[in-house]
């Protein structure tokens, strides 16, 4: 009996079936799915508007609330270091470890990066670690990946900045050829060379990782389409966001590219506010929400991440109002 038989696919870890196809992902397809629009949320799930930390004080009751109702995903950031100049430490733990203990706290959400910086990681430590997840969290990971941004950490790390672009492609390979056949033969430039005599254990629990961009990576269009299973860039100008998705999917072929993207946002109070956008954020009431979120659906849109750092009310109430009125609109479709 072949290898991969006895010891990949006789071992699964958590009692969770592999699926035969990433269509059938728990997580992947909670969060992407073709003429839908979903809602995740960036950790921490709190509101810090007037501080570049969270106090991350009721982050697991916090969790137990969104877990419970009809929000698809969780993401969280990598931010190794705080950089004053920047001003911002996303959820302060260390991505890959929360994601662990996010995935024994949860049942039904599912858990992603957005996203990992992978020049400045290992992809092999990376595969391991987002396979170990995704098994553990019963197929529930979804591993984002960027290319950073922030000159601070790449020199902490004694990393060159300027080959970032190239170095993201390799280490993607690296990660599918590791996670996604047995025994791989796999010959890197800027890692490692696998030469068929090792094998890593566990598989996700999918025949690939679902693996999505976090941003534009440097790359174009056709080179992330053809390695990636989605693409989630920032808020960009409304007025142009169909023409963004439209060149995004020329040339899919009829394979589905999911389109999502994440914003910092304030859901005010009242639900007949009007909505605006400023300095990278959104904020208004759930009535224009929920007809601007319509339209972008029709556009292609199928996931928006909602960081609520600038948030002005509590959390807790932001997540209810959006449970009630907004978030039932779309799991109707």
């Amino acid at each position: 009996m072949p290898i991969e038989s006895t010891i990949v696919r006789g071992n699964p870890i958590a009692g969770m079936p592999y699926v035969p196809s990433l269509g059938e992902h728990p997580g992947y397809a909670r969060v992407f799915r073709e003429g839908h629009l979903t809602f995740g949320l960036i950790a921490p799930l709190e509101a810090y508007p007037d501080s570049p930390w969270p106090t991350l004080e009721r982050h697991a009751d916090a969790l137990s609330l969104v877990d419970g109702i009809d929000f698809a995903a969780i993401w969280l950031r990598d931010v190794p270091f705080y950089d004053p100049s920047f001003g911002d430490t996303g959820q302060v733990v260390e991505p890959m470890v929360y994601a662990g203990w996010l995935a024994a706290q949860t049942r039904r959400i599912a858990i992603g990066t957005a996203g990992i910086v992978s020049p400045l990681r290992d992809p092999l430590i990376v595969a391991k670690q987002a396979a170990s997840i995704d098994r553990l969290s019963g197929g529930r990971f979804i591993l984002g990946l960027a290319t950073g941004d922030r000159p601070s950490e790449f020199a902490a790390f004694g990393s060159d900045i300027d080959n970032r672009v190239e170095r993201y492609r390799d280490a993607l390979a690296v990660i599918r050829a590791a996670t996604e056949g047995s025994f791989p033969q796999h010959h890197s430039r800027h890692y490692g060379v696998m030469d068929g005599s090792l094998d890593m254990l566990p598989k996700p629990v999918a025949p690939s990782l679902p693996i999505v961009a976090i941003g534009r990576a440097g790359q174009d269009f056709d080179w992330l389409g053809a390695n990636t299973d989605g693409w989630i860039w920032h808020l960009s100008n409304p007025k142009m966001l169909a023409s963004v998705v439209a060149e995004w999917r020329l040339g899919s072929e009829g394979r589905f590219r999911p389109y999502g993207y994440g914003t910092m946002f304030d859901l005010l109070a009242d639900p007949d506010a009007p909505l605006g956008f400023q300095g990278g954020a959104m904020r208004g009431g759930r009535k224009a929400l929920v007809e601007h979120w319509k339209r972008q659906r029709d556009e292609g849109v199928n996931h928006v991440a909602l960081n609520m750092k600038p948030l002005r009310r509590p959390f807790e109430d932001a997540v209810a109002e959006l449970a009630d009125h907004v978030l039932p609109v779309f799991s109707q479709d």
